[in-house]
């Protein structure tokens, strides 16, 4: 990697980084108006970024990211989601007794996490990314105090979770196991062509852990629960962020597939 990909890494950059300065300043200085003011400050800049990447794509960015027009739609759709899903936080906060400020910590790392899943382009950044989302998650569907609805929706959403990510960890594997790779492109060329009953079995369980992530029927029943007991903004943030990347990824993933 070199300073030319970092450039392309532009926005996933400050993502990552306004999270380390909104810690940095917590610890010594607490203002709901300044870190609300500061990740939304981020996200706009993270958002206009893409104009001037989009100048010069694609790149493949390691085996792990690639920077294409897909992945530049798809954040610029996630960045502008989440600008309003901020503006929403910042009013119903102000009206909490919660602590405001690690909010907007958890909101841009699950932000994070979703940029990373829609220019993934191999198997260890789709999981990284998809933990990082959802970790985040399940702080945030917590967040609130005030009512014990929120715990136990990010209580349902921890547990469905975790067995979702072992179907998906262990299809991965039996994918690994016939293609002998873990990029996206060089095993789209062995399960066009050579589906055996191992790879239908990885792929079907792949399948399965990311309908638990999309809510798609039959594994959709944890939806209710959870959209109840967490937060309205956070609610907007799982029906539409992060669904929308792990859509995105899954899309990347098996739409160059002819069968």
């Amino acid at each position: 990697m070199n300073f030319d990909d970092l450039y392309f890494l532009t926005p996933i950059i400050i993502i990552a980084a306004i999270p380390v300065v909104l810690i940095v300043l917590i610890a010594f200085y607490r203002s709901h108006i300044l870190t609300f003011s500061l990740s939304l400050a981020g996200l706009l800049l993270a958002f206009v970024s893409l104009f001037h990447i989009s100048l010069r794509i694609p790149r493949q960015v390691t085996w792990l990211v690639a920077i294409d027009g897909y992945a530049l739609l798809f954040m610029g759709l996630i960045f502008a989601a989440a600008i309003a899903v901020a503006l929403l936080s910042y009013g119903y906060l102000s009206e909490k007794n919660d602590p405001f400020e690690e909010y907007y910590v958890l909101l841009l790392l699950a932000v994070l996490g979703s940029a990373v899943l829609v220019s993934s382009t191999h198997f260890a950044s789709f999981f990284l990314g998809l933990e990082l989302l959802n970790i985040s998650l399940y702080a945030l569907i917590a967040y609130s105090r005030e009512s014990l609805k929120n715990l136990e929706a990010a209580f349902k959403y921890l547990i469905l979770a975790a067995a979702s990510d072992a179907f998906l960890l262990f299809g991965m594997a039996l994918i690994y196991s016939q293609t002998g790779t873990m990029e996206f492109a060089g095993q789209s060329s062995t399960l066009a062509s050579e589906l055996s009953l191992v790879l239908l079995t990885g792929m079907g369980m792949v399948l399965i852990g990311v309908g638990f992530k999309l809510a798609i029927v039959p594994f959709h029943m944890w939806t209710p629960d959870v959209y109840e007991g967490a937060s309205a903004p956070v609610t907007a943030f799982v029906a539409t962020i992060s669904k929308g990347a792990v859509f995105a990824v899954l899309f990347r993933y098996f739409g160059p597939l002819s069968f």
